[in-house]
């Protein structure tokens, strides 16, 4: 096989609103991978501003997003949900982004998990028989209070049906039961079989069924592993009353080839970087740029920044977009204010290389802000005199006791956020000095006259206070300084810090001026810190060092660097005869991109350590494995080539859905993955998912590999990025030819110095079109290539497919 094959879903649920009043917590769930999940604590418009990535099966037909909410005892409640069929995701090539009514749930066509069935078709002197052999099932809805079912089976023929034993306790049966049954007089009749979940009073509970023509039956019984499917009916719109949620769904389906496929496309971009900067307009780098849009800047930026980051060229990359960038301005007021390539590429390489830099500058004050909750407001027309109860005046507050009062805390906050910044010289990240420096220097050779002095400074300011202090400051979840979103009262101090810290980012050129004369009060001491931030640029960019700026990612993210810390319950190992709950200890862990260490706490010397390289699956547990909420477990493999697995138990859903996400990222690369795993615990002789009484068995439940996703956060994948070059080149294909290879009336863009004559312009037009030319030829030599390698590895799947059954 060439590569692996899949579809993915980037999906954001931004906001929920007008849900039913509920007391306790609010649960945003998809369905296809469990630990993708995030709850907003008792708010009726939850904001969760989550963004996953959900690997989903080539077959898969539709997905489903719940609104729950959460409950600490017994079940949760479901509010309400949203189903999107196949169909409906990739009707527009951009994905959905909109506003959908919850729908009410039928607890009938609530279903997971898939059934194992191996069918015949037997003839004898008595007629036709079918013979379905029940094997077991796996991953089913939990029906039951104690997180599990009692499923039996139920196989229907024609007129005729038979049952299966019932196994309790399990969402992972066991049934191993040959059903046998005679063909009828008539029409042929399909086969259905369906799985229950028995209950000793009212009525059993639907799990889900699967369902084979006549055709198949005939001519490819089935064999293997099918998906179970709901009983089929209209979903019905509950026309509001249940509320809504704002989704942005887009899928992609992509095949990623080996390495050795993409070798020739990286080659073109990294000869565009390190070529010499005449030929910088002309380049394959230069093309790809010019035939991307808007929409897709980000993320080609992203990837891009990862691409050379991975092959230790940052800087060379950088520098050769702020070239660019900086040779068609005129205006130095507008510089890098656009999304360009070059403002995005600079944006997401701070924050992947500074995220430990951020959090160590702004983490202890953001932390205030949400602990101490008070309330700052300047503009008059937002002020809520009600709600001055926390600030202590003598008499009935007024307008003017409220802005006092609230200017004195804003300073009280923003006067630590600027001596952490401008105290941070070291601790800023070699690789991102380096880049500030060659940023820098490109501007002052671009703007050399006197009346350009700041530009120097703003174009360093505007990247570092606008795109990097001033957001995470105003959306710290975002940026991983905190777990949750803020109230909206915490919400409004965030703006009113992060629009102070943006006018110092511009160096105080646009004070009083534009709508919000009301943050007057604050300019005194906003010039004050203007003068403090121009000496922290100048030392900022102080730094030697002949080595590039952005080099391998090893040195830019070293592996000593902390991830994620904090106390997590810890099952101790293989307890002899405790009570649950004492066989989880209380210990303090840190991961690293190296090793998954605990300790009794955060300065204990002795430590535990589990190396990341060993980790084989992280998965969540099943509740009714301890009768515990929130477990995770960590396979690992040691060099014997056994597996061990360490159970840990999180505070709540959202502290277990980040250390879930975090552990996979670390351990993305390694090889080896499970594929399977159990669910439950080998407790009493048995596993408590499919009840086998071998601790060797091999996993009833498939593994999982989604993660949140924060753009930056995630792990280096060279070739997962180098498809997505290709993948844009694709898009602008068409634009190449024309543009490039078949208009030989065709301008170019490049800048030419008037006082040449035209003779000199014509030349240096005719060799710059030659040579984009040459690149736009290039790119495409290496597009047909990467497309004949696709179609190579379709046709070698397609050989592949069987259909029907679902491989384990």
């Amino acid at each position: 096989m060439l590569g692996a094959a899949g579809s993915s879903v980037p999906l954001v649920p931004p906001t929920g609103r007008h849900l039913p009043p509920c007391p306790d917590d609010c649960v945003f769930r998809v369905s296809q991978d469990p630990s993708m999940t995030a709850t907003i604590w008792r708010s009726l418009s939850p904001f969760w501003g989550e963004e996953y990535t959900v690997h989903l099966p080539l077959d898969f037909h539709h997905l489903a997003f719940y609104v729950l909410d959460e409950d600490t005892v017994g079940h949760d409640d479901i509010i309400g949900k949203i189903s999107l069929s196949r169909e409906a995701i990739t009707a527009d090539p951009r994905g959905i982004d909109s506003w959908i009514n919850l729908s009410r749930v039928d607890p009938d066509a609530e279903v997971q998990g898939e059934v194992c069935l191996a069918v015949q078709m037997l003839e004898d002197v008595r007629g036709r028989c079918l013979r379905c052999h029940v094997l077991q099932a796996r991953d089913l809805a939990p029906r039951d209070i104690s997180g599990t079912s009692d499923p039996f089976a139920r196989v229907f023929w024609g007129s005729q049906s038979l049952e299966t034993s019932t196994i309790k306790k399990t969402r992972f049966p066991h049934w191993d039961e040959v059903l046998e049954l005679r063909e009828m007089p008539g029409s042929p009749s399909p086969l259905r079989v369906e799985l229950w979940d028995w209950d000793m009073v009212g009525k059993n509970d639907f799990l889900g069924m699967v369902e084979f023509p006549p055709q198949v039956l005939q001519h490819n019984p089935p064999n293997g592993w099918f998906r179970l499917q709901p009983f089929p009916r209209a979903e019905e719109d509950s026309g509001g009353s249940l509320g809504a949620l704002r989704l942005k769904v887009r899928l992609t389906e992509d095949c990623v080839l080996p390495s050795q496929y993409y070798q020739p496309l990286r080659e073109l971009l990294m000869e565009s970087v390190l070529g010499p900067a005449e030929e910088h307009a002309a380049s394959p780098l230069a093309v790809l740029e010019e035939l991307t849009s808007g929409d897709c800047r980000q993320e080609l930026a992203t990837k891009l920044v990862k691409l050379f980051l991975g092959q230790g060229l940052t800087g060379p990359f950088l520098d050769y977009l702020t070239r660019r960038e900086v040779a068609r301005t005129t205006d130095p007021n507008t510089l890098f204010r656009s999304n360009s390539l070059a403002s995005k590429s600079m944006e997401q390489f701070m924050k992947l290389v500074g995220m430990p830099y951020l959090h160590e500058v702004l983490r202890p004050v953001i932390n205030r802000v949400f602990e101490e909750r008070k309330y700052m407001e300047l503009d008059p027309c937002k002020m809520d005199l009600g709600r001055t109860r926390r600030i202590s005046f003598k008499g009935a507050p007024s307008e003017e006791h409220v802005r006092e009062a609230s200017l004195g805390l804003l300073t009280g906050y923003l006067g630590p956020i600027v001596d952490a910044i401008v105290g941070s010289v070291g601790r800023c990240p070699p690789a991102m000095r380096l880049a500030f420096k060659q940023l820098r220097q490109r501007v002052e050779e671009r703007f050399p006259q006197v009346e350009h002095e700041d530009v120097k400074y703003l174009a360093i300011s505007g990247f570092l206070f606008l795109r990097f202090f001033a957001p995470a400051i105003l959306t710290p979840k975002l940026f991983d300084l905190r777990d949750q979103h803020a109230d909206p009262q915490t919400s409004r101090s965030l703006l009113l810090l992060a629009k102070a810290v943006q006018s110092i980012g511009n160096l105080g050129q646009q004070l009083g001026q534009g709508k919000e004369l009301w943050m007057a009060p604050l300019h005194p001491f906003l010039l004050q810190s203007i003068s403090r931030v121009r000496d922290f640029l100048d030392q900022l960019v102080d730094v030697d060092g002949k080595e590039e700026a952005g080099g391998p990612a090893r040195a830019l993210v070293p592996p000593s660097v902390t991830v994620r810390e904090g106390y997590l319950l810890k099952r101790k190992e293989e307890p002899a005869g405790l009570a649950t709950r004492f066989a989880f200890k209380k210990r303090y862990f840190r991961l690293s991109g190296e090793t998954l260490s605990y300790s009794k706490s955060p300065e204990w010397q002795i430590r535990s350590s589990i190396p990341v390289s060993h980790i084989r699956a992280v998965e969540r547990v099943d509740e009714g494995a301890f009768q515990l909420p929130h477990v995770m477990q960590v396979v690992t493999q040691d060099g014997a080539g056994a597996l061990h697995t360490s159970y840990l138990q999180c505070k709540n859903v959202n502290e277990l859905n980040q250390w879930v996400s975090a552990l996979r990222k670390a351990s993305a690369p390694n090889p080896d993955k499970l594929a399977s795993c159990h669910p439950g615990a080998f407790r009493s002789g048995h596993w408590t998912c499919c009840l086998q009484a071998e601790r060797s068995a091999s996993g009833c439940s498939r593994t999982h590999s989604a993660v949140t996703l924060g753009d930056w956060s995630d792990p280096l994948d060279p070739d997962a990025e180098a498809q997505m070059v290709y993948r844009q080149l694709l898009l602008g294909r068409d634009r190449l030819r024309m543009k490039f290879l078949e208009d030989s009336n065709m301008h170019t863009t490049l800048e030419a110095d008037p006082e040449q004559g035209s003779r000199a312009m014509e030349g240096a037009c005719t060799d710059a079109l030659a040579r984009q030319r040459e690149a736009a030829a290039r790119l495409l030599e290496v597009l047909t290539d990467l497309d004949q390698a696709h179609e190579e590895f379709q046709q070698q799947e397609q050989g592949k497919v069987v259909w029907g059954p679902l491989r384990p």
